[in-house]
């Protein structure tokens, strides 16, 4: 009798497993988010300030009910308060979204922003042949447009007021046109009003429109130089800020009703009077 073991073959047949559980699905989904994460927090590093506290506002205030920044009013701005010292931020953030524009190289001498009382001015001043502007009309070239839509973009996002003033050299019209200086400041104003309202500034920014004709010359020893037709845009502090030094006697009753009666006669001799004749 054979007494060998018989072999046993053992086969294993192909196919799935069976289920291994969902763990590695959890893992997968912290990994994603602690990506997502990461991304976002160095976006928001490499962000403005606007865009930080905008964030932040909205994981403060989802629902928008307390009027934080980043709440329910899209675009309005209105807690961001631009202090003083912001605006010379404001002006680099402002040449920065400009040199994005095509002939910038060409219009970078005919733009001039500079940090004043009453706000940031930002001047867009014209040349003999006009640069923003046809000459003599109110009508605005591709490079105005342009110009003037990237302002609006960028100033529309804050909760500033603006002003808009026009003016215009000494150049006149001939005595018989019905049309003159006056007008053309006026229109030219009112026309870049238009186009940045079309294009970001809100319909309630603008405070101001100003046509003042040549009676604030540039350059008052060359009054017919071209640099004297220009479009001023005024960016304004906001009246609630501490920080305007301006805003404090207004905020306090005593200086109110103490030097009223001795400073009524000072705005008499005020300079601007004489500076602005309407006979010219």
């Amino acid at each position: 009798m054979d007494k060998t073991r018989p072999i046993i073959i053992l086969k294993k047949k192909g196919g799935h497993g069976g289920h291994h559980g969902g763990a590695w699905k959890v893992a997968y989904a912290d990994f994603v988010t602690a990506m997502m994460a990461l991304f976002i927090v160095l976006w928001l590093l490499n962000s403005s300030k606007q865009v930080q506290e905008a964030v932040g506002g909205y994981f403060k205030d989802p629902t928008g009910t307390a009027k934080k920044v980043g709440s329910n009013m899209v675009g309005t701005g209105e807690n961001f308060t631009l202090k003083r010292d912001d605006m010379s931020k404001l002006k680099d953030q402002l040449q920065q979204a400009m040199k994005q524009m095509t002939d910038f190289e060409k219009l970078k001498s005919h733009i001039e922003m500079t940090v004043t009382t009453e706000g940031l001015r930002i001047e867009l001043s014209e040349s003999a042949s006009g640069t923003f502007f046809d000459s003599g009309r109110a009508k605005l070239s591709s490079d105005g447009s342009e110009m003037l839509v990237t302002l609006a973009q960028e100033l529309g996002k804050l909760p500033n007021k603006l002003s808009i003033e026009g003016h215009t050299d000494s150049t006149p019209y001939s005595p018989s046109a019905t049309y003159g200086n006056w007008e053309l400041s006026s229109d030219r104003a009112n026309t870049a009003r238009r186009v940045m309202q079309a294009n970001g500034i809100r319909s309630d920014q603008v405070t101001q429109v100003r046509g003042f004709a040549d009676q604030r010359l540039r350059k008052p020893t060359a009054p017919l130089d071209p640099a004297n037709r220009r479009i001023s845009l005024i960016v304004q502090y906001i009246v609630k800020d501490r920080d305007v030094e301006d805003a404090k006697p207004t905020q306090n009753p005593e200086t109110l009703k103490a030097p009223s009666s001795p400073e009524t006669p000072a705005p008499k001799p005020s300079p601007a009077i004489p500076e602005s004749p309407q006979k010219r």
